[in-house]
């Protein structure tokens, strides 16, 4: 059999462990990754940059080997998890590079335990761009960008996410950062006394405040966005598995009932909740009150419960990016729509922030060097820097950093070339809510590209589980 892989971020190595690890009886052929970038299986968010630029989750939620939660931490060793330890968390968090080089191990025992079994495997250093039937109907035959041929029996797309949207138009203005990482390069152009607006108020407009205090910047720094929530904060992991909300559970309930619903998953974070005695009615409360609670107040009281021993966020965390993705599918549209409607809550709560960022973060607050500013209807370039028009006042800023996310299932830049030439040959439809369906069995997509999946974006553990799930679908036999 011969496999493509397109792209080398963590998707990938999900898709080149689970191969090492399985026992699907696939029998031994030839790999070929196909990555341009030099900075192989670390991807756009695990590459060179700042210290201060943190995983943001504990290492049993960062394992990209499937269900084995303990695959990272072992990477890491007493030594390093004890140079990382944030006290506040228990537990240790790295800068995402550091992160990277797990992800580059990971991916290099894989190829050589591949090659150990007999299978051939290379990374040609060139980007695909265009994908047609191979002669005869089996496979697929890819073009790279320097007009180079490689057929394949299966490919797998894993070319990662989209790029940060620039909804004010700002493209081009001096001053304004289009897209932050890496924050290494990006922050050193701005001038350590000027006044900086940050566009959003999620992880990414963390990691930019974290940063530009740790280098030392002077001038006053401000967050900018539309609702102003900012994401919760991660608790210190218990332990605790879910008993109720589990992807066994779910399939139950779909034979039994011919399908499931928002009311059945609601079920059952009820029932978990209650083997530990905890109130669904008063944890439900608490979450729909982020969206009025004054930001900085609800900072400070998340802070204080990060030893709280209720499970109830800390299921959901971890549900929603093991168990969300399988039971997103299942799903009714309604359903779906009305959980699109929480998408800043949903993200906030699924992807808290770590509690070192939050602490820095209140710090900067009550000092008075950073402010939030919420309801922004425009932001302008003017001479001199830009203006932005909010519900409270107009702000003045020198520079404009652009922290808002991706949209998920976003086609990514780099990749636009080859989704159209997969769209071109229906070897690919592209989803009514985003990503990408494949047409042919030959064709895999893994990660947040994958048309039909959640409205969050795909997380470690997500990626880690769909890259099984693709590897467990390849078929025993090869034909090449």
């Amino acid at each position: 059999m011969r496999i493509a892989i397109i792209g080398a971020g963590a998707a990938a190595v999900g898709v080149l462990d689970a191969l090492a690890v399985g026992e699907a009886g696939i029998g031994a052929g030839e790999i070929t990754v196909f990555e341009p970038s030099a900075h192989l299986w670390r991807g756009r968010p695990y590459g060179p940059d700042l210290d201060s630029v943190l995983v943001n989750a504990p290492p049993a939620i960062m394992s990209i080997r499937h269900l084995d939660f303990g695959h990272y931490a072992s990477w890491l060793g007493p030594e390093r998890a004890a140079a990382h330890l944030d006290d506040l968390l228990g537990q240790p968090l790295v800068p995402r590079a550091l992160y990277g080089s797990y992800l580059a191990d990971t991916a290099e025992a894989a190829l050589a335990a591949l090659r150990e079994r007999g299978w051939r495997t290379r990374v040609v250093a060139d980007r695909i761009v265009a994908a047609a039937p191979s002669d005869g109907g089996l496979g697929l035959t890819l073009r790279t960008e320097g007009g180079h041929d490689h057929p394949a029996d299966r490919v797998v797309l894993c070319v990662g996410g989209g790029s940060p949207q620039d909804h004010y138009g700002l493209g081009g203005a001096p001053g304004f950062v289009g897209d932050p990482y890496p924050l290494a390069y990006t922050l050193g152009h701005v001038p350590a006394a000027a006044d900086v607006a940050v566009i959003g108020s999620g992880l990414t407009a963390v990691d930019v405040v974290v940063s530009l205090a740790a280098r030392g910047h002077a001038g006053r720094i401000t967050l900018v966005s539309r609702r102003g929530m900012l994401p919760h904060v991660w608790q210190r992991p218990l332990g605790h598995r879910p008993v109720h909300v589990t992807v066994e559970r779910v399939q139950a309930l779909r034979r039994e009932h011919g399908g499931v619903t928002l009311d059945d998953l609601a079920g059952l974070l009820r029932a978990d909740l209650a083997e530990t005695g905890e109130d669904f009615a008063l944890f439900t409360a608490e979450l729909s009150a982020a969206r009025s609670e004054e930001p900085v107040r609800r900072l400070r009281r998340q802070l204080a419960a990060v030893d709280d021993p209720r499970i109830g966020r800390r299921v959901l965390q971890e549900t929603a990016h093991t168990v969300g993705p399988y039971a997103w599918r299942l799903l009714p549209e309604p359903d779906r729509e009305r959980l699109r409607r929480h998408l800043r809550l949903a993200t906030s709560l699924a992807s808290p922030m770590v509690p070192v960022n939050a602490a820095a973060l209140l710090r900067l607050f009550e000092s008075g060097q950073l402010t939030m500013v919420a309801g922004v209807r425009k932001i302008e370039a003017v001479e001199g820097g830009f203006l932005a028009r909010g519900a409270g006042g107009d702000l003045n800023a020198g520079v404009v950093v652009n922290a808002v996310n991706p949209p998920p299932q976003a086609v990514p830049r780099a990749a636009e070339p080859l989704v159209t030439s997969l769209l071109a040959d229906r070897l690919a439809a592209l989803h009514p809510s985003g990503g990408l369906v494949p047409a042919d069995p030959c064709l895999h997509v893994v990660g947040d590209l994958a048309g039909g999946g959640p409205f969050i974006t795909s997380s470690i553990p997500g990626v880690a589980a769909a890259g099984a799930r693709t590897v467990g679908g390849l078929p025993a036999t090869h034909t090449g």
